[in-house]
């Protein structure tokens, strides 16, 4: 077959791809690295003739011209699946809405439910094949294309080809449309400084595993932190299975540390969904035969994750409440990030030979007017969203210590969440216990 003349039958301008969209559509922006800038700036052009244009995407690292360009929200409508530090600021001005999902069920969101007019997505050129492949952006992204009416692909000439187990490409014929242009370079996400009470509490972490591990780390600064000790400890034989490919591993890899030999299954492959991070990462990822990209209805599906023995989940979180309830989306009503895969990976590890589940906070934090505040609360009752349940709460650690909540009944779950607490905050915690009734006399104080 003749690809290169259908590429050129379909190839548009973005101005003539985006006249496609019409008032009232759904449009589907990708994840990420996905996202298609090119378009994205075409599309705003034309807000003066569409209304209510409802927009999903996620993780978007730079400002989306649709919304930057239409404060009022007259336009467009942008929703999220999971908060960048971008998009959070967009919640803030009131231009985001975060959509609860659990991440392993996306993909079935859109095949089963979801109305998708118009599916936009940057991606690698096309091969001699006819595929263009998803790059690092693999996700969700093949479940948005098969639910969408018009599919328009934005090559970016930056993206790196990456291998994958399924599902990580799609086909010329399958394609509406397709623009070129040139962009700038991709967007990288740096991580914060490791700091004192990281450090303390990776060392928890790390004294819990074992070699031969699989790991996971969730996205943020400190799961990064996390596995950047990890890479400068003991352990060896590590396996990398995750919906977020970090630079951590990078620094797994080059320490020695992340072999993925010892995997029970996709032995010396290291599986990941999406990936973001630094340019080394990136180019680490392409055509590289050791990183292998699959949808996170499978990177995330517990009965995947529960084959891997002494899988080791590392997620953070916001808040945690004396029944043992765990926020890691909100502050209050502020929304911060969404739920992701934590549960996911809670749910997988506890299934797993071995496994361990580590959800990693510190006990306090400092607000704006340089008041030492504590994430452990008496209860949820000021719109904090429950990520995991308390019913789903295994390792818990701050630099104060690690406890395991599994099978522990609310008076214990109560003394040792406040064993974890900033010392100035215990007592009062201990008083808003008693108060509950979930605290007992022979509790230590």
């Amino acid at each position: 077959m003749d690809f290169r003349n259908e590429y050129k039958n379909k190839l548009r301008t973005p101005e003539e791809a985006v006249e496609v969209v019409k008032s009232g559509d759904w449009i589907d922006v990708s994840v990420s690295l996905g996202f298609p800038s090119l378009l994205d700036s075409a599309l705003a052009k034309r807000k003066e003739e569409l209304t209510e244009v409802k927009v999903r995407g996620y993780l978007v690292l730079q400002p989306i011209q649709m919304i930057e360009q239409d404060p009022e929200r007259k336009h467009f409508i942008y929703n999220s699946w999971h908060c960048s530090g971008y998009e959070r600021k967009l919640c803030d001005r009131g231009l985001c809405n975060y959509i609860p999902m659990i991440y392993r069920n996306v993909a079935e969101y859109y095949r089963r439910y979801l109305t998708v007019n118009v599916a936009m997505m940057a991606v690698t050129p096309m091969d001699n094949h006819g595929y263009f492949n998803f790059s690092v952006n693999n996700a969700t992204a093949r479940a948005t294309m098969d639910a969408a009416d018009v599919i328009i692909l934005e090559v970016n000439e930056n993206l790196p080809r990456v291998f994958g187990g399924r599902e990580e490409m799609i086909h010329i014929s399958e394609v509406d449309f397709i623009v070129e242009g040139t962009h700038e370079p991709l967007p990288t996400l740096s991580a914060p400084p490791v700091t004192e009470n990281d450090h303390k509490i990776a060392k928890y972490i790390v004294e819990k595993m074992v070699d031969g591990s699989t790991v996971q780390l969730g996205i943020g600064g400190m799961p990064n932190a996390v596995g950047k000790m990890i890479a400068d400890s003991d352990l060896k034989e590590l396996g990398m299975h995750t919906e977020l490919m970090v630079d951590a591993y990078l620094d797994m890899y080059k320490k020695g540390k992340l072999t993925n030999r010892k995997k029970n299954i996709d032995a010396d492959k290291g599986i990941f969904g999406f990936a973001l991070g630094s340019q080394e990462l990136y180019d680490w990822a392409r055509e590289n035969p050791g990183l292998v990209t699959y949808p996170i209805n499978y990177t995330n599906a517990p009965e995947i994750i529960g084959q891997l023995d002494n899988f080791v989940s590392i997620n953070n979180c916001i808040a945690v409440d004396l029944y043992g309830q765990i926020c890691s989306e909100s502050a209050g009503t502020r929304h911060i990030s969404g739920t992701g895969g934590q549960l996911d990976f809670l749910t997988g590890a506890f299934m797993s030979k071995g496994g361990k589940a580590f959800i990693c906070m510190t006990s306090s934090f400092t607000d704006k007017d340089g008041q030492i505040k504590s994430r452990f609360y008496p209860t949820f009752s000021k719109g904090d969203i429950v990520t995991n349940p308390r019913s789903q709460g295994f390792y818990l650690v701050t630099e104060y210590g690690m406890i395991n909540l599994a099978g522990r009944s609310t008076w214990e779950k109560a003394e040792m969440i406040i064993s974890l607490a900033h010392p100035e905050h215990r007592e009062q915690l201990i008083q808003a216990a008693e108060k509950q009734k979930i605290w007992i006399k022979s509790n230590k104080r």
